[in-house]
């Protein structure tokens, strides 16, 4: 072999954000980017996560502080607190969508053992 050879391949596409998804257009028209994600457990987990965040930093003081600035209830603040106490694999079979059916919000807003091994007898990803 004399060289090395580059080839560039150009796809004419454009992702365009709207929202609680995200599109791709092509010259042939809009292709969805499918996910089995759950949407609104990812919501919650976000919501979650970015909660507990603003309670160790600082930001907010309490539960109540974060329902106040986010205008909903404090006992559902608390209920989506809860989140981040899941196993850290099954927070991340949610975010790929691998988490069983029975596995929705509302089922994780009832109370659920804290200890990781009970969880995943309850709630063993697929």
């Amino acid at each position: 072999m004399s060289g090395v050879t580059t080839i560039t391949v150009r796809v004419p596409l454009t992702v365009r954000h709207r929202p609680g998804r995200r599109t791709i257009v092509t010259p042939g028209g809009i292709a969805p980017i499918t996910t089995r994600a759950d949407p609104a457990l990812v919501k919650a987990l976000g919501r979650a996560f970015r909660w507990k965040k603003m309670l160790e930093n600082g930001r907010h003081a309490s539960v109540s502080d974060i329902a106040r600035a986010e205008k909903i209830d404090r006992t559902y603040v608390g209920e989506i607190l809860r989140l981040t106490l899941l196993a850290p694999d099954i927070v991340e079979a949610i975010m790929d969508g691998r988490q069983r059916t029975e596995m929705t919000l509302s089922t994780l807003m009832k109370p659920f053992p804290v200890a990781w091994h009970r969880q995943h007898e309850a709630c063993q990803p697929l």
